[in-house]
């Protein structure tokens, strides 16, 4: 071999051979056995990426030596790999003496393994292509789930990106940190992640922030579906984006949502949305009891809002496979910038073992959405239930322990919050009219009237404590709650402030 006879161009697939460069991962060898110090320029091929699967075994071999400190040389390659059958035909000892002949500079070594690992894709490309054809030919084999493991091994294919993952200096990381922050202090109210629309809960939590798995539970009646729809359409309401020059969009404010609801329809879920927006009761809208004027705001209302990007999957019982590659095909076709989920305990496992217990499936369930909001780098919201014990307790605030197979959601979770409103449980409780028991406790329920509590009892990277929000019944919307030192007119300062 030559040096100047390389070609780096991609062989031709004729006679049934795959997308692959010889000449390619002769130079990666060569590279390496010329100057060892190239394998470090390589962290991201593995010998998979190799065509020739005697490459890839050298290549293999090279790197157990670099780990273990040995001198990467022909004749110690040779001693390690003299019974490879495949590198005797080559030639043995020769050929790795005539690679390094033709290496390139070290410094180009990576370039040549860009080229390896991308002619590998192309290879894995057919492969998914093959076995989506084969699959599709199987009449036990439901066309759904085919599409559905076609999409996770392209999406996967498709973000494999080279030189991620492995160690980075800690400047880089100080470069990165730095980023975030100058991110959050050009971003309106200095927030670190998405705002949610809500100040003080923003506040409290800095935003939702990317790969977070934010937990969102609460009792029946509390409310957590109603706070999770108004988080995630103030989300998409203020999404705005701006093109980046290779095409691609980036958001600077909001984002494209994802919505499971895995208990409403979605046009329950349009419902409650609708009724903020128009501001009209959601219960006289579903009772049919309003006037013309009210049915005229809430069209003017849909016109207003149909293409704010919120999707909704409105699909019953979903699995975590399904649900995942669904979220992944998202994020490929449209971007996704937060997923929101009701409920966690209303997702299946398919591949359900024998023996195993609920509490094992929803461990497998939290790790596999935490694993999720990494691999997709989006936050995700989970709603969750809560156990009885709530209501055995004489304060029905929940804590961590309240949480159904708690000890793997409390686990992986980043963020746990619950949702709590005093005033329904306190109106279950009311004494017998014209008693002084009744006056005070009117007095009670005036204290507690449209307040909401949003308990953060678990925060990985900030404070716990509690947020108060306002609670619209009629809307079902939770909206900031107004505080006396920002409305004072004339001395007068407005009820409900928090402190």
């Amino acid at each position: 071999m030559a040096r100047d006879s390389l070609d780096l161009r991609d062989e031709p697939s004729g006679a049934g051979l795959l997308p692959g460069s010889t000449e390619a991962e002769q130079a990666v060898l060569g590279a390496i056995l010329y100057d060892n110090e190239a394998m470090f320029g390589c962290e991201a091929l593995e010998p998979r990426h190799f065509r020739e699967a005697c490459h890839g075994r050298m290549f293999e071999c090279f790197r157990r030596m670099v780990g273990a400190g040995v001198l990467v040389e022909p004749v110690a390659v040779w001693n390690a790999l003299s019974d490879d059958p495949a590198l005797t035909e080559m030639g043995g000892l020769r050929y790795l003496a005539d690679l390094v002949d033709v290496a390139p500079p070290a410094r180009l070594a990576k370039d040549f393994a860009l080229i390896v690992i991308d002619t590998a894709m192309r290879r894995d490309m057919m492969a998914i292509a093959d076995d989506m054809k084969a699959a599709a030919k199987q009449p036990d084999m439901p066309p759904k789930e085919t599409l559905e493991l076609a999409e996770k091994a392209l999406y996967d294919l498709g973000h494999a990106v080279v030189g991620s993952g492995g160690f980075v200096t800690f400047g880089e990381a100080l470069d990165k940190a730095v980023e975030m922050t100058a991110q959050a202090f050009q971003r309106e109210g200095g927030l670190g992640g998405i705002a949610t629309g809500l100040a003080d809960l923003d506040r409290q939590l800095g935003g939702l922030h990317p790969s977070d798995l934010i937990i969102l539970a609460g009792r029946p009646s509390m409310g957590k579906t109603s706070l999770a729809t108004n988080i995630a359409f103030n989300v998409a309401k203020a999404y705005a984006h701006e093109a980046q020059p290779d095409g691609t969009l980036k958001t600077i404010s909001g984002g494209q949502v994802g919505f499971f609801s895995l208990e409403m329809s979605d046009e329950q879920l349009a419902a409650r949305v609708l009724s903020e927006v128009a501001r009209v009761s959601s219960d006289k809208m579903r009772k049919g009891e309003i006037t013309p004027m009210e049915f005229g705001l809430i069209k003017d209302a849909r016109d207003e809002i149909r293409n704010v990007p919120l999707h909704i999957d409105a699909t019953g019982g979903i699995s975590l496979a399904r649900l995942s590659a669904r979220a992944r095909r998202m994020k490929r076709k449209r971007g996704l910038d937060l997923l929101v989920i009701d409920y966690l305990q209303l997702i299946t496992i398919e591949d359900r073992r024998s023996g195993s217990n609920r509490t094992q499936e929803v461990t497998e369930i939290t790790q596999g959405l935490k694993a999720l909001a990494k691999e997709l780098n989006v936050p995700i919201i989970a709603l969750s239930q809560l156990s009885r014990k709530v209501e055995e307790r004489e304060d029905k605030r929940p804590q961590l322990s309240d949480l159904r197979e708690s000890g793997s959601i409390e686990q992986d979770a980043d963020v746990v919050a619950f949702v709590f409103r005093p005033e329904y449980y306190l109106k279950r409780t009311e004494p017998r009219e014209g008693t002084p028991e009744h006056l005070a406790w009117l007095d009670e329920v005036n204290k507690v009237h449209a307040l909401a509590e949003v308990i953060i009892g678990k925060q990985r990277h900030g404070p716990i404590g509690t947020v108060r929000l306002h609670f619209n019944e009629d809307l079902t919307t939770f909206t900031n709650l107004a505080r006396e030192e920002r409305f004072d007119f004339g001395g007068v300062r407005l009820p409900h402030g928090d402190k």
